[in-house]
């Protein structure tokens, strides 16, 4: 609650993103997300394009200027990332699993990249505890979105759970 009123009260727009993103088996669902950016960051994000530092389909770009004040704190503690929650008890994602993709960026994956899907999409997975700001090729992404999928254990949710409490505890996000 403190941090939705936090939303509202420092930037434009809603409390919540809604981000149309692809789940097990490529079936699209409505995830949120605490807002972080700029109401407006979708429509931003065409002019930042050439400044994509990710390979591949997906966006990213470390010093994002669409990125509110309080959306830099939350999302070096990955707070942002709350409302998930609600995903994950409605079923369509669990905890440990590979980042569900943008729809968008669902379109543009190789037959290759969508083996990511096989599972469902998850909270947090190896990609954010191993190398989470580091992976500049999304190739390598996937490659340890497989790894998860192909050696998939509780142990190893287990583990990946404990590094994500590390990993937000210490404030690497970005």
């Amino acid at each position: 609650m403190l941090l939705a009123t936090l939303v509202k009260l420092t930037s434009r727009g809603p409390v919540f993103y809604r981000w149309q993103v692809v789940g097990k088996g490529g079936q699209p669902f409505d995830g949120f997300k605490f807002r972080s950016m700029v109401a407006n960051a979708d429509e931003l994000k065409h002019e930042l394009q050439s400044r994509n530092e990710m390979t591949g389909p997906v966006f990213k770009l470390t010093d994002d200027p669409r990125v509110t004040r309080l959306g830099s704190w939350m999302r070096r503690y990955s707070l942002d990332e709350l409302p998930q929650l609600y995903s994950v008890l409605k079923g369509d994602m669990s905890l440990v699993g590979p980042r569900p993709p943008l729809i968008s960026e669902y379109a543009q994956f190789s037959d290759h990249q969508k083996q990511k899907l096989l599972v469902k999409p998850g909270i947090t997975c190896l990609w954010q505890v191993n190398g989470r700001n580091e992976v500049r090729d999304f190739d390598d992404w996937v490659r340890l979105d497989l790894e998860y999928i192909r050696n998939w254990s509780l142990w190893l949710d287990l583990k990946i759970l404990i590094k994500t409490a590390y990993v937000v505890f210490a404030g690497s996000g970005k």
